[in-house]
């Protein structure tokens, strides 16, 4: 009867706990990890956070909090952000779109002033080439009183 007792509790219980213990530690936390995503990890990363705030063995700044946050709704914030970088590349085509539009309508401007100054046709040979008038390179409008200006302004 001691022998059975003996071995019952040293053999078999020991056995009944080890199984039980290798069916929770080892089955179970694989099966646990296979189901396990990154979605599901920085989801739980706030309620880390948190503990450690009311733990109060090592102070944590509230901007912590706010970073639990921001990984929370982490979906949210990524569909702002890429709302925000598309309507800048939205803007960005949009000026580049005008500009385009505004070199085409200055180069087609361009094109008609050209096109009526007539540039091809030169003068005829026979024509008379006027004579200038001799005074008219010279300056009289006496450059003095501009520079009176000029130290007075000084």
């Amino acid at each position: 009867m001691w022998k059975a007792l003996w071995r019952k509790w040293t053999v078999d219980k020991p056995a009944l706990l080890g199984d039980w213990l290798w069916d929770v530690l080892v089955v179970q936390f694989a099966a646990f990890l296979d189901r396990l995503t990154l979605r599901r990890v920085v989801a739980f990363l706030p309620v880390l956070i948190l503990i450690f705030a009311y733990y109060h063995r090592i102070p944590i700044p509230p901007e912590l909090m706010l970073v639990g946050d921001v990984l929370a709704y982490i979906d949210i914030f990524s569909v702002l952000l890429l709302l925000g970088i598309l309507s800048r590349v939205t803007t960005i085509l949009f000026v580049v779109k005008q500009a385009t539009a505004r070199i085409a309508s200055l180069t087609r401007n361009l094109a008609a002033t050209v096109g009526r100054l007539d540039i091809r046709h030169r003068r005829e040979h026979g024509t008379r080439v006027r004579k200038r008038l001799a005074d008219r390179g010279r300056d009289d409008s006496g450059g003095e009183p501009i520079i009176v200006g000029a130290a007075l302004a000084w």
